[in-house]
């Protein structure tokens, strides 16, 4: 089997399966990347892929990167804001006497 180095990249099965609608079922996710025209290989490597119901797409990658190259497939693209919590507002009280 000749893989031309695309294939079964995480990025490369997001872009054939962006636009499609959550939850979706494995057989879903199948025809959505026929649909978006995608290669064999990528087809294959959904199929391959538990046959179950997807959440988000967070969900596809956990179990696409399951089957081998975990590489940073928890990323999610939530970012924490951290807060500051007000802990240096109003302790700067300023104690300016003139002595004159």
């Amino acid at each position: 089997m000749a893989t031309r180095g695309t294939g079964h990249s995480p990025a490369n099965v997001t872009k054939h399966l962006k636009g499609i609608d959550f939850p979706a079922e494995k057989k879903d996710l199948v025809k959505h990347a026929q649909h978006m025209k995608a290669e064999k290989i990528v087809i294959d490597e959904i199929q391959k892929m538990e046959d179950r119901e997807y959440g988000n797409m967070a969900d596809v990658m956990k179990a696409f990167g399951g089957k081998g190259s975990e590489e940073g497939s928890s990323k999610s693209g939530s970012r924490s804001s951290k807060q500051q919590t007000g802990s240096q507002a109003g302790q700067s009280k300023s104690h300016s006497r003139s002595h004159h």
